[in-house]
């Protein structure tokens, strides 16, 4: 007797295929269906959501701060609205404890997403600037155990902010990554770790495909690529690049009275088209 795969189960499939070494995956993250929409029609591949952008867009700041239903809900319109993998950013998982994470993961699958960054931060005033590793590679291998039980091989990128909350530096990502792998990690993600010497060590001590965050001032995506990196991303990046247009716009024309900062627009009549096609 056979059953029925997931219906997600090939895009997943489809989706962990993009993660090469050397040949990266690269996602200039939304946080709407409008920016969704524009990733894909740029040539991406697939679609990551960026938390802190999904967050302010619901008028919630980042940083565990909002609820897991308004978050799925959000990447559950991304996911609906286009025809490219999505993968979910869902900060610490949504949840106190691991069984809460699998909770979510199942819920990241119903909203119709295939991949998630689950991220090893702690921001509750008075905890340290990382979870303890056992912990989080618990709250990993339920993330893990949730997917394969819904029969869809859902990429877990781990994130690890070590360079990024100024915890650690190489040897200590290095021990993080191994256990979250360990516990069922398909990818690890280092933000903060741009530094040519410092990505080629992470990209050949870690035994997963390398996510970097890149942006100003980082290695292009070619170098990047000859350095062993399988994905490439660039976080909050472009909702701080649209929402820094928006207040310089909006402070010019009141103070000023006057729109160069509009001058470079979209096209209406291409973005308008862009959302009359059929899906």
């Amino acid at each position: 007797m056979t059953t029925n795969p997931h219906p997600l189960h090939g895009l997943a499939h489809a989706f962990r295929a993009l993660h090469v070494p050397g040949r990266p995956l690269v996602l200039p993250n939304a946080w709407d269906l409008a920016s969704a929409r524009l990733v894909e029609d740029a040539g991406a591949a697939a679609v990551a959501t960026t938390s802190a952008g999904l967050a302010w867009a619901l008028g919630t700041a980042d940083g565990d701060r909002l609820e897991r239903d308004r978050a799925l809900g959000a990447v559950a319109g991304i996911a609906a609205a286009v025809r490219v993998p999505v993968t979910a950013d869902i900060e610490s998982g949504y949840a106190n404890d691991a069984a809460g994470v699998g909770d979510t993961v199942r819920a990241v699958i119903a909203a119709g997403a295939v991949g998630v960054n689950i991220e090893d931060a702690l921001y509750e005033p008075g905890a340290g600037p990382l979870r303890p590793v056992a912990e989080q590679a618990e709250r990993i291998a339920a993330a893990r155990e949730a997917a394969d039980a819904e029969g869809v091989p859902l990429f877990v990128n781990a994130r690890i902010d070590t360079f990024l909350r100024g915890a650690g530096e190489v040897d200590l990502t290095l021990e993080r990554a191994a256990a979250f792998v360990a516990a069922g990690a398909d990818g690890i993600f280092v933000p903060g770790a741009v530094d040519p010497g410092t990505v080629k060590l992470l990209a050949d001590g870690i035994d997963a495909p390398l996510n970097v965050m890149a942006g100003p001032g980082a290695p292009s995506v070619a170098e990047l690529a000859a350095l062993g990196v399988a994905r490439v991303s660039v976080g909050a990046g472009l909702a701080l690049a649209v929402h820094a247009l928006t207040r310089r716009a909006a402070r010019e024309l009141l103070a000023d009275g006057t729109y160069e900062a509009l001058t470079d627009g979209a096209d209406y009549g291409e973005l308008n088209a862009l959302f009359t096609k059929e899906r």
